[in-house]
Order: C-alpha cells, then structure tokens, then sequence
C-alpha cells in the first residue's frame, strides 16, 4: 500500500517541480533583451559585413531575443536595377542561414515583408525636424557622390526608415558599426521625442496603458570588426559601393580570387608586422581580418607574426580565409538551390516579426489619435 500512495505523490511533486521550471524558462525567453539588425542586399555580401555584423550576431542569437532581416527597402534609396535586388535579396539571406544563423533562435526576414515598416516611417517622419535629418554626414556624403539629378527624398528620409526598423521591435540594443552611430542616435532623439509628444498620461487618456511608447535602444560596438578596412586603403571601409572589386572580400569569392585579392593588397615597407601603429593602417588591418577569422586573440596573433614578411602572412592570411570561408560557401550552395525552404524560412520569420510589430504600431496610432477600424 505504501508504494501505492507514494507513486502518485512522487509524480505530483515532479510535476509541480518540471512546470515551476518550465515557467521560469519561459519566463526568461520573455524577459530577454532584443536586438535588431540587417543587412542591405546591394551587390555581394563582403567580409565587412561578415566580421562585423553577421558573424556576431550568431554569437548574439544564444543570449538574446534576436531579429535579423535584409533591409531591402534601404537598397533602393540609389539608383538600382531591379533583377539584380531580387537575386540579391535571396543570396543575403542564404548568406545569413549559411554563416551560421538559427532560425530556431532568429526571425529572418525581408523588411518588405513587414508592412508595419513604411507605415510607422510614415508617423515618426511626421515628428521630425528636417533639421535633424540634414545634419546627417552619411546623407551629405552619398548624394555629393550621387549628383543631385540622382537623389531622391528617400535618402534624406533614409535614417527614419532605419529609426522605424528599431523602434517597431522595441529593441533594447542595436550592433551598430562607428559609421552608424550617428543613425542609431537619431532613433534614440525620436523616440525620446515621441515618448515625450504622446507617451505617458496623454496616451492613457485615449485609453492606452500610458508611460513610455517605445524603448530608447541602446548601441551594442563589438569590440573588434565592427569596422574592417578596404584592401586597397586602410583608411577606408570596406564597402559594397567601392568602384574596385579588389578592395573586398566577397563571401562566395572562389579559393583563385580569394589568394590575389590577398596577393595584390596594399601595404607597406616597415620591417616586420604589428598593431595599432597609426602609420601603418593596411598592417594593421589585415592583421585584425586574420585575428577575427583565426579566432586567435591580439596578443596570439603579435607574436606569431611580429617577424613575418609580407609574403609569409599574405599566404597564411590566403590559407585562414579559404578555410573559414569555404564550409559557409558550401552551406550557402545548398540552401540557395532549395528555393522552397528559403521562402518557408522569409515567410515564417516575417510572421512572428508582424506580431511585434503590429502591436507596437497600434500603440503608436492610438497615441497619436487615430480611430482604428
């Protein structure tokens, strides 16, 4: 008799025991800290892209809440040709499953495919002073290269687009590299603007919840990568937009390619390598690119190196990049050929993006007045 009273209350207390833990796990998902990025899908991805975005966000997806989408409605603020965004938007996100993120653990999407985009651009563009968006060096910087007969309102506007791609996830933190800190400061000063226009007792007398609309995300810099440098000019960004293709690392460059960009490299004629030496930006930047790609540490790196030539490293750099490269660019080979499960992949990460975004720009309308239907 004993072991038949106890038996069910040994499973009661296993039961009580597993949901206490299953409500603390879950509990946890939901308390997570979120983070947003994405990538424009304009000409091939790069190592600049990889080094400082994508690979950490497949560190970043272990810890955090994570949502990382091709920012597709960004890549047509220049002129463009449309069969070629269409490929590339596909290639971008075979790219991100290909380096390595889960969508167990990610949403990935196209940012077209959340509506909710365009429509909150549209309300915060509405709260912002033009003056803001003016003062933007990237803006400054793209249409001088452009010529005014190729600029359009979208690139002026293109920083509130990017504010509305934050702000509708109510992101806590951002990976932003040095160039887009100047971006994510914008979206933090109108979240702040609208928070203050329309957050707090004046939402709730319209029947919200009140206090704040959105969250004032925060920058997340990694602390090395998060700008890698031209291979034809260590004081330049390695950049999709650069006239010469040898300045980059495509991801899906070929072994052949790979070896003479690497061979045909600027650098310099100090004796031997070394960081941080202000006079010599390509060392150090190849030497950073080999670090990352390594996954050696700094110090590692130094002392295996300190006395190499140039020739020595630029085969040892060759030899890294085949090697971390090629295994994404077999992935990368397989998921691109299986057009279904990428589109299952977009279709299945825009969903569970829409239901993030949805609310939060329902709030936003009925703070600021609207009737909804």
């Amino acid at each position: 008799m004993a072991i038949s009273i106890n038996r069910p209350i040994g499973n009661l207390m296993f039961n009580i025991f597993y949901l206490k833990w299953k409500y603390k796990l879950e509990k946890g998902n939901e308390t997570r800290k979120r983070i947003v990025s994405g990538v424009q899908p304009t000409g091939s991805v790069h190592l600049g892209n990889y080094l400082g975005a994508i690979k950490n966000w497949v560190s970043l997806q272990n810890t955090y809440d994570t949502l990382f989408f091709i920012v597709d409605l960004h890549a047509i603020t220049l002129p463009y040709d449309a069969q070629k965004l269409s490929k590339a938007t596909r290639d971008t996100a075979a790219i991100y499953l290909a380096c390595g993120v889960d969508t167990s653990k990610a949403s990935v999407f196209l940012q077209s495919h959340v509506r909710a985009h365009v429509e909150l651009m549209w309300l915060l563009s509405c709260v912002t002073p033009v003056g803001w968006l003016n003062r933007m060096i990237q803006f400054k910087e793209k249409s001088r290269k452009a010529g005014d007969e190729n600029v359009g309102v979208a690139l002026l506007t293109y920083p509130v687009l990017m504010a509305s791609d934050i702000l509708l996830y109510q992101s806590d933190f951002v990976p932003v590299g040095e160039d887009q800190k100047q971006h994510l400061e914008l979206t933090r000063e109108l979240a702040e603007r609208v928070n203050n226009f329309y957050g707090g007792r004046k939402w709730k007398k319209l029947g919200g919840r009140g206090g704040a609309i959105f969250k004032v995300p925060e920058p997340l810099i990694p602390p090395a990568g998060a700008r890698v440098m031209s291979l034809t000019d260590g004081l330049s960004k390695m950049s999709k937009s650069a006239p010469s293709d040898q300045s980059r690392i495509n991801l899906l460059d070929p072994k052949d390619v790979i070896a003479n960009k690497i061979k045909r490299c600027k650098t310099d004629s100090f004796p031997g390598l070394e960081f941080d030496n202000p006079e010599r930006p390509e060392c150090n930047n190849l030497l950073s690119i080999y670090q990352l790609i390594s996954g050696r540490t700094k110090e590692e790196v130094s002392q295996e190196c300190q006395d190499m030539n140039w020739g020595s490293f630029k085969s040892l750099l060759t030899d890294a990049l085949v090697d971390h490269l090629h295994p994404i660019q077999v992935r990368y080979e397989e998921i691109i050929s299986d057009s279904a499960y990428l589109d299952r992949i977009l279709a299945d990460g825009a969903v569970k993006a829409a239901d993030i975004a949805d609310a939060t720009l329902n709030n936003v309308y009925q703070a600021m007045g609207f009737l909804r239907k």
